[in-house]
């Protein structure tokens, strides 16, 4: 291989993504392909010098929800300014399709819910060219993107699709709803679905305050779908759960079940919670047990604190549900903060009860001990005594007035840090501890949702500054393992997450001592004008997808070489 190359990358540090340790080399790439690794004599059509640089292959993310943006965005971000060239998408068992006209309005409200995707967005964003999963599928291929996208079918949408509004109120599913289920689950992975998706959480509520449809499905059900997975030979399982029905060890032994009936992998998403700091050790066991016996159940974890951005910019704070914020919530933010600085006002916000008319499905997971203002540079591991609620302790405050003044600062524009998950000790032990098992899959980061406060889609980016660069408590082959190989494996995307040759030409050039993030911001550049947390990463001074440069230090190409994926992929030959 010589002229005929299209891009050679010359002299960077490969780290391959196998885990192995790095070593000097050029990277051949033809058409979408990688075809040589080593000395490359002959010239690319185009060239680019990695001298001090290291060349990863790009990053796969197997939880997001780009299901909407991905209709209406040719861009990916957050996920694609990270390195990310692959998602998953459809998880927590929501999105958008199979869907009937009639239940447009029912996925819509359960993703503002669930996902906090404003509800106006997605009226105006999703142009529904599709009934059946497989249309859908097909509304996403003619569209070109900065990144690969892969597709799960969600639970919810599948079962409002069958059984109507009986799905809406919690009903048990007949003989024939799970006949006509595991048929749908079957025709969607013929069609290209990646699995099937299901959520087990009453925190996953739609706008109106009513739970997933598919929070008491029952193994039989479940079963049911998953038997659809192994008619059609292949798709895996992604769940998330509360583990409590009735106990941890129940549920996910009823989970086993249904897996081992089914012959298909599963993940499922684990984090500590605060209410419960141990629970997730025990799951952790369960899941080591199955694998050990041949069963592959997977957690998908977090390397950080899951966590919460509360702030009058987002979409959530502390008094959002209080009746005197909610009358003026519609004003712009540098209004609103003028006017919450009125002491009467101010006092008559501090005087209501958020929660009764909060809206926030997650509202009683927020804690002041658990709150804390967040500064520029991010702080993503703030000590137990920097909490509002041991500020307030000391300044002889409330809580609730510490939280109202860093609301105000920055003409409107604080914001107060909230880990919900993974922190209940106050520092990172728990995701230490999830990451240290190579049987969990870094992941969580719900790129596409969550739009108003969380903003945790550059997890890839924390992983290496972090845990490798930081704290160096793992090398940066391993690193980058768990950011290639081993989420493109989990995912059934065998093309892809190693350079070597064959493999899809997916890759990052990453400047070592660069590479960080900024303080996240507010945009209002979706559908409709809404408006979303973002978060610049510095460092990626080339992405490559499909063989074409995508990012070049952080800014785009006019290069959209992203698809939709089909299936799972077997390795290239």
């Amino acid at each position: 291989m010589s002229a005929n190359l299209d891009l050679v990358i010359r002299g960077g540090t490969v780290i391959d993504g196998t885990g192995r340790d790095a070593f000097e080399a050029d990277v051949g790439v033809v058409g979408n392909r990688i075809v040589e690794v080593g000395a490359i004599a002959g010239k690319g059509a185009e060239e680019i010098d990695a001298r001090g640089k290291l060349v990863t292959p790009g990053f796969v993310d197997i939880h997001t929800h780009y299901d909407g943006q991905a209709v209406w965005d040719s861009h990916l971000a957050p996920s694609s300014w990270h390195g990310v060239t692959t998602v998953v998408m459809g998880n927590c068992g929501v999105g958008f399709a199979p869907c009937k006209p009639a239940d447009r309005g029912k996925l819509v409200e359960l993703m503002e819910g669930v996902e906090d995707i404003p509800g106006a967005v997605m009226h105006e964003g999703l142009s529904w060219e599709w009934e059946s999963f497989s249309e859908y599928l097909g509304a996403l291929e003619r569209r070109a993107r900065d990144i690969d996208v892969c597709a799960l079918l969600p639970h919810a949408a599948m079962r409002v699709f069958v059984m109507g509004d009986r799905a809406v109120r919690l009903e048990n599913a007949n003989q024939g709803d799970i006949a006509q289920m595991r048929e749908i689950a079957a025709d969607a992975m013929r069609a290209g679905a990646f699995g099937f998706s299901t959520s087990r959480t009453t925190s996953h509520k739609s706008l109106h305050g009513d739970y997933t449809p598919t929070l008491r499905a029952q193994e039989e059900e479940l079963t049911g779908i998953a038997l659809g997975l192994r008619d059609a030979g292949t798709g895996f399982i992604e769940m998330v759960s509360e583990w409590t029905q009735p106990t941890v060890k129940d549920e996910f032994a009823m989970f086993r079940r249904v897996v081992e009936k089914a012959g298909r992998p599963a993940v499922f998403s684990l984090a500590q919670r605060n209410s419960q700091p141990d629970t997730w050790k025990e799951l952790l066991g369960y899941a080591d047990a199955a694998i050990a016996d041949g069963v592959s159940i997977r957690p998908v974890v977090p390397p950080r604190g899951i966590g919460v951005l509360l702030g009058l910019e987002g979409s959530q704070n502390p008094f959002s549900g209080t009746p005197s914020y909610k009358a003026i919530a519609h004003l712009p933010v540098a209004e609103r903060a003028r006017r919450m600085s009125d002491p009467a006002l101010r006092a008559k916000i501090l005087s209501e009860d958020p929660k009764t008319g909060s809206t926030f499905p997650l509202f009683h997971r927020l804690s002041f001990a658990h709150m804390f203002r967040f500064d520029n540079p991010p702080n993503y591991e703030p000590k137990r005594e920097d909490s509002i609620e041991a500020m307030a302790a000391r300044e002889g405050r409330s809580p609730q007035e510490v939280a109202y003044d860093i609301l105000l600062e920055d003409e409107g524009r604080g914001l107060i840090y909230t880990p919900i998950s993974n922190y209940a000790s106050y520092d990172l032990s728990a995701s230490e501890g999830m990451l240290a098992n190579r049987n969990t899959i870094m992941g969580l980061g719900d790129g596409g949702a969550h739009v108003g406060f969380i903003l945790d889609a550059g997890y890839p980016t924390w992983l290496i500054t972090h845990w490798n660069k930081k704290r160096q408590r793992f090398s940066l082959p391993e690193t980058i393992r768990r950011l290639t190989s081993d989420t493109a494996g989990a995912a059934g995307l065998h093309d892809r997450g190693v350079i070597a040759r064959g493999k899809k030409a997916d890759l990052n050039l990453i400047d070592y001592d660069r590479i960080g993030f900024g303080r996240p911001y507010v945009v209002h550049d979706l559908p409709a004008g809404g408006k979303r947390l973002m978060q610049k990463a510095q460092g990626y001074s080339t992405t490559v997808v499909s063989g074409q440069v995508t990012f070049r230090d952080g800014e785009a190409t006019e290069n959209l070489p992203g698809k939709l994926v089909r299936g799972q992929q077997a390795e290239l030959a």
